[in-house]
């Protein structure tokens, strides 16, 4: 679903990420581990779009997030949902609101649908009676309830969250873990932590990042493999250009 080759980001001097390669795949919890400036947040913004890479290039279901091409690569990137590790909820919105804003403005929906999306992933969160109240009179573990609803409303395909449980303590931790869980069963989800603990109990597959380079892969998809699938997807692109001549 989604696939990585080679992707390098740098700013000012310092790589933050050093030719990346990977693959993962819808159903997967995705554990992205490694000391504070390793690169997991970097990989992670690349994927969504937020940044761009230098070298190397991403694609979505074989097709590439080609950021020049901005009508298919916004609706490529609205295809996913962005957990950040601080919320980022608009504190003058209500928690109804800021569940509401992205589906009008993205995704041109009407008040009355987007409140009803809004409402119906308030609920899976557990946070349906706190619609009408204001982040600053949230707890953390409410605050990133609401950011994942947020990103869910749009129904996306891939759900990206960096540090969701970095702010909370165990057992709220727990709690959105659980949630996240939940939610992978049709989708796929990335994630960064700090939490080893929880990234062994929770996810499917671990990589771990050093210095902006994959160290270890609990399912490595390695450059072997990538260039016999590159290989196989070119070659069945040609046989089926022959055929159609």
């Amino acid at each position: 679903m989604i696939r990585v080759e080679n992707v390098s980001k740098q700013f000012n001097k310092t790589r933050a990420l050093k030719n990346v390669s990977l693959e993962v795949n819808k159903g997967d919890i995705i554990s992205l581990i490694g000391p504070s400036g390793s690169g997991k947040s970097t990989l992670l913004r690349c994927i969504h779009g937020l940044e761009h890479v230098d070298s190397g290039k991403i694609y979505m279901d074989d097709e590439w997030m080609n950021p020049d091409d901005e009508k298919k690569f916004r609706a490529q990137r609205n295809r996913m949902g962005f957990v950040f590790q601080h919320f980022n909820l608009f504190p003058n919105m209500s928690v109804l609101q800021n569940c509401k804003l992205a589906q009008v403005e993205v995704l041109n929906k009407t008040d009355e649908e987007a409140e009803k999306t809004a409402l119906e992933y308030l609920d899976k969160v557990g946070l349906l009676e706190k619609k009408d109240a204001y982040p600053n009179n949230l707890s953390g573990g409410q605050k990133q309830r609401v950011a994942i609803a947020r990103a869910l409303v749009n129904d996306p395909d891939i759900l990206l969250a960096d540090e969701p449980t970095g702010a909370l303590d165990t057992e709220t931790s727990v709690q959105i873990m659980e949630i996240l869980k939940e939610i992978a069963k049709d989708r796929l989800i990335i994630m960064v932590t700090h939490n080893p603990e929880l990234a062994e109990q929770y996810s499917t597959r671990i990589i771990r990042l050093l210095d902006g380079q994959i160290t270890d892969d609990t399912d490595a998809y390695s450059e072997e493999q990538m260039k016999a699938d590159i290989q196989e997807k070119e070659q069945k692109l040609s046989d089926a250009q022959t055929g159609k001549k």
